[in-house]
């Protein structure tokens, strides 16, 4: 008796669980039956990725360096179905590579975009970062390396994100959300929507508990999203698939300066 292979369904990935749409929908991309978001899932990850911000931002710096460092473990784990996902063996070795070096940054980025700032006073001056927030990515191609390039530096900041995926290639990201929910990441820090880009992105970039909004995948519609973004004044970001570097994550941080009197 011939035995029939089960056929993985991709869901979704909001607050740690991966549940199938509210709209029930699916598409089939890349021979698989994949979820197709709707803007009331859109809607329960911007709220649940703001409710997550709170405990994430408040971990210290060298424990989100360590979740982060775990994740690449877990990417290491599943290389083979990585691999298999997106463009093969080089584009995860190098999305693992970032994941570490952008884990590093975690416990060194307030010594060095932060200072104690000279005044003319009896007090002390420093300025601080600070996350700005739920950032909304639109997710760039290649599907694997392009989301681990734009998720982390919002991630090493403190920020929590919603990720629209790759329209051809959402399998990448969902692989991905499986590593990110074994790795100790809290749930609801991060949350990954499969779908029709062109039916989320606008709601992504309109949404008022949104804070930044990362359009590096957007192509032709930035213009039209960035516009959407402005109603409430979100930051706007445009960053390469293929860097890292230490002002992808400043892009996405807040400075707060203290003053505090000397002596009291």
């Amino acid at each position: 008796m011939t035995r029939l292979t089960v056929r993985k369904t991709y869901k979704l990935y909001i607050g740690g669980a991966f549940p199938r749409s509210e709209s029930g929908r699916t598409l089939v991309v890349e021979g698989a039956n994949v979820a197709r978001a709707s803007r009331k899932d859109l809607r329960d990850a911007v709220r649940i990725a703001r409710q997550a911000g709170a405990g994430w931002s408040a971990q210290t710096a060298y424990n989100r360096g360590q979740i982060l460092y775990r994740l690449a473990e877990m990417m290491e784990d599943r290389h083979a179905a990585l691999a298999a996902a997106c463009k093969g063996k080089d584009e995860v070795d190098r999305a693992i590579d970032r994941v570490v070096w952008y884990a590093g940054w975690s416990d060194k980025l307030a010594q060095v975009v932060g200072s104690a700032n000279a005044v003319a006073g009896p007090y002390f001056n420093f300025t601080v970062p600070e996350p700005t927030g739920v950032v909304g990515i639109i997710a760039p191609e290649p599907a694997l390396l392009g989301l681990i390039s734009r998720l982390l530096p919002a991630l090493v900041g403190g920020n929590t994100a919603v990720v629209i995926a790759s329209d051809e290639h959402p399998i990448a990201a969902i692989e991905l959300a499986e590593c990110i929910a074994t790795a100790d990441v809290p749930a609801g820090v991060v949350n990954i929507l499969t779908g029709q880009r062109s039916e989320l992105a606008p709601w992504l970039a309109g949404h008022m508990d949104v804070s930044a909004l990362d359009l590096s995948g957007a192509d032709g519609a930035a213009a039209e999203l960035e516009k959407i973004g402005a109603e409430n004044v979100k930051r706007i970001v445009r960053g390469s698939a293929d860097r890292q570097s230490l002002y992808e994550i400043t892009g996405l941080l807040e400075l707060k300066t203290v003053w505090h009197p000397i002596g009291m």
